[in-house]
């Protein structure tokens, strides 16, 4: 949630400065302009949600910066390697395997 817009001057709140540090924000800030793509990378890596749609939406490939980030959450690593990989991603499959539901979807990686 950005409480930022929330506000006529939100220049003067705590942490505005700082504010991109939120890797939803820099999402945002990026989405809408305020910042590049580039500023925003180092702090949407963090989010394997947001890793995954930026690499998906918008840089339409592999992103092995955020890798690391995004195996450890399984349904975003499944998703990761169904969409960009499009094939199995053995670093990510011990996170995928701890979870049952995205377990039994393994299979169908069958390249």
């Amino acid at each position: 949630m950005n409480i930022y817009k929330y506000f006529t001057r939100p220049e003067q709140l705590d942490g505005y400065e700082n504010r991109f540090r939120i890797p939803s924000l820099a999402y945002e800030a990026a989405q809408n302009g305020e910042i590049t793509w580039k500023q925003a990378e180092p702090y949407i890596m963090k989010d394997p949600e947001l890793a995954y749609l930026y690499a998906f939406g918008n840089l339409n490939h592999r992103w092995p910066e955020a890798e690391p980030y995004i195996m450890k959450n399984p349904w975003w690593a499944y998703w990761y390697a169904h969409d960009i990989l499009k094939r199995r991603w053995p670093e990510a499959e011990p996170y995928i395997m701890k979870n049952p539901w995205w377990n039994q979807y393994r299979s169908r990686f069958n390249l």
